[in-house]
C-alpha cells in the first residue's frame, strides 16, 4: 500500500475527540482551535502612523520643496484632539492617531528644519505614504482563525492583539504507548548480554508530547500473544490512540499484528515505504491502534508520516503535511519503483553558494546516529528509480515534521 493511500485510510477511519475546553493565552501555544475567532474589534483599531515624522494633508502637496509651519505634536498613546489646518503640519510618532484631516506622513529622515522653525518638505511622496489605516491589518468581525488551526505564537500574538485572554481549544489527546519484544529492557534497569535498551519509547513519547498528546507508557510488553492482546485491549478502555513499537513484523515471534486481530480489526498492514515497511493499523474497541517498526529509523519516520497525520485527525486539526524544499544533491543512489523511501541526509553550503544534500554515510534503519547526526530528510517519490550529483530532490528539515 502506497503511503498516500495509507494515510487517506486513517484520516477517514479516526473520529475527532468532540469534548473541548477553554485555555488561557499563556497554554495555548500548540493547541488545536476548536472555534473559529472573529475579530472583535479591528486591527489596528484606529488610523495611526507607521513612522517617527510629521503629518499633513495630501492636497497640500506640490511638485517642489516646500515648507510647512509645525501646529502640534502627539505622541503615541495620547488623543489627537485638534484637525489639521490646511498648509500645516503636525509633529507625528510612530504608532500615534492620524489628525483629523491629516492622511500622508513624511518619515524624520527625510525632512530638515529651516532656520524658522519650519518643516521642509521634499517633493514626490505619495498620498498615504506611512500611514496604517484602521482595519488595515485585520477588519472588525472579520473570520481571523479558524477551527482546526494548530496554533502558534503569532497566532496567540493575534488573539491578545484582539484583547481576549482565553479561547476555546480541543482537549489533549490521551496516547497510550508501549514497546514490544524479549530482547529490550528500560534503561537503569539490568540488561542481558543479548538484549537492547529501549530507546523508541522513549523517542515516540518525546514526539507525541510535542505535538500536544498526554502520554501513558505501558513500558515493554514480552513477546506474548495474549498478554500482549489483554494490554491492548485495556488500553483501549481509556485512550485515544494505541501506539506501539515492535512485533510487527512476520517473523514467527511477531505477535502485535496476531494480538490486535484477536481482540479487534486490521484496517491495514505493510507500507511502500523506506525505512519502514512493517506497519499496521487496527481498531480495538473504537480506539486506533498503530504498530510502529521496531528498529528506531523506521519507527521516526513511519511515525512523522503514518502516526502524525492520524494525531492531527483525531485531534480535530487541519491536515498539513510538510512540504519539502528543493535542493541539490550531492549524493548518488538507487532505488526501486513503487516505493517512497527516505534517505538521510546533512546540508551544506556548495562551492557556488547553492544549498545541497550530504547522504550519511552508512545505511541502516537502526542507527540512531543518522538521525542525530543529520539535519532532514530528502523524499524519494514512489516513480523515482535513481538520483545523481547535481539532480534537484526535495528536503525535509526534521524540525518540519513535528
Amino acid at each position: 500500500m502506497s503511503v498516500d493511500e495509507a494515510v487517506a485510510i486513517i484520516e477517514n477511519r479516526v473520529t475527532a475527540v468532540a469534548e473541548t475546553e477553554t485555555v488561557d493565552l499563556a497554554g495555548a501555544d500548540g493547541r488545536v482551535l476548536s472555534a473559529d475567532v472573529s475579530a472583535p474589534l479591528a486591527l489596528p483599531p484606529f488610523t495611526n502612523s507607521a513612522v517617527d515624522g510629521y503629518a499633513v494633508r495630501s492636497e497640500d502637496l506640490f511638485r517642489t520643496d516646500r515648507a510647512f509651519p509645525v501646529a502640534g505634536r502627539v505622541q503615541a498613546g495620547a488623543v489627537a484632539t485638534n484637525s489639521i489646518a490646511p498648509g500645516k503640519a503636525v509633529r507625528i510618532f510612530t504608532g500615534a492617531p492620524m489628525p483629523a484631516g491629516s492622511d500622508t506622513v513624511f518619515m524624520q529622515e527625510d525632512v530638515r528644519i529651516d532656520d524658522a522653525g519650519r518643516v521642509v518638505l521634499p517633493q514626490g511622496l505619495k498620498p498615504g505614504a506611512n500611514v496604517r489605516p484602521a482595519g488595515e491589518d485585520v477588519a472588525k468581525s472579520e473570520k481571523a482563525l479558524r477551527a482546526g488551526q494548530v496554533l502558534r505564537p503569532q497566532d496567540v500574538a493575534l488573539v491578545a492583539a484582539f484583547g481576549l485572554t482565553r479561547v476555546e481549544v480541543k482537549r489533549r489527546l490521551r496516547v497510550a504507548v508501549f514497546s514490544t519484544g524479549n530482547e529490550v529492557v528500560s534503561p537503569g534497569t539490568p540488561r542481558g548480554a543479548a538484549q537492547l535498551y529501549d530507546s523508541n519509547r522513549f523517542m515516540l513519547a518525546a514526539m507525541l508530547r510535542r505535538m500536544g498528546c498526554e502520554v501513558r507508557d505501558l513500558g515493554i510488553l514480552h513477546d506474548d500473544k495474549t498478554s500482549l492482546a489483554s494490554a491492548l485491549k485495556d488500553a483501549a478502555k481509556s485512550a485515544d490512540l494505541i501506539l506501539t513499537s515492535g512485533g510487527v513484523s512476520t517473523g514467527e515471534e511477531d505477535h502485535v499484528k496476531a494480538a490486535v486481530e484477536s481482540v479487534g480489526s486490521l484496517v491495514l498492514w505493510r507500507m511502500a515505504i523506506k525505512p519502514g515497511r512493517p506497519v499496521a493499523m487496527g481498531i480495538i474497541g473504537g480506539t486506533p491502534f498503530i504498530g510502529l517498526p521496531g528498529n528506531p529509523v523506521a519507527s521516526f519516520v513511519t511515525f512523522t508520516y503514518v502516526v502524525r497525520p492520524a494525531v492531527l485527525a483525531l485531534g480535530g486539526a487541519t491536515p498539513n503535511p510538510p512540504v519539502p524544499t528543493p535542493v541539490r544533491s550531492a549524493f548518488a543512489y538507487a532505488k526501486k519503483s513503487g516505493r517512497r523511501e527516505y534517505v538521510r541526509v546533512s546540508l551544506r553550503e556548495g562551492a557556488d553558494g547553492v544549498r545541497e544534500a550530504v547522504k550519511f554515510p552508512r545505511e541502516g534503519a537502526g542507527l540512531l546516529s543518522s538521525l542525530v547526526d543529520t539535519d532532514g530528510l530528502v523524499e524519494l517519490s514512489e516513480d523515482t528509480t535513481a538520483v545523481k550529483p547535481g539532480d534537484t530532490v526535495g528536503f525535509l528539515a526534521y524540525s518540519s515534521l513535528l
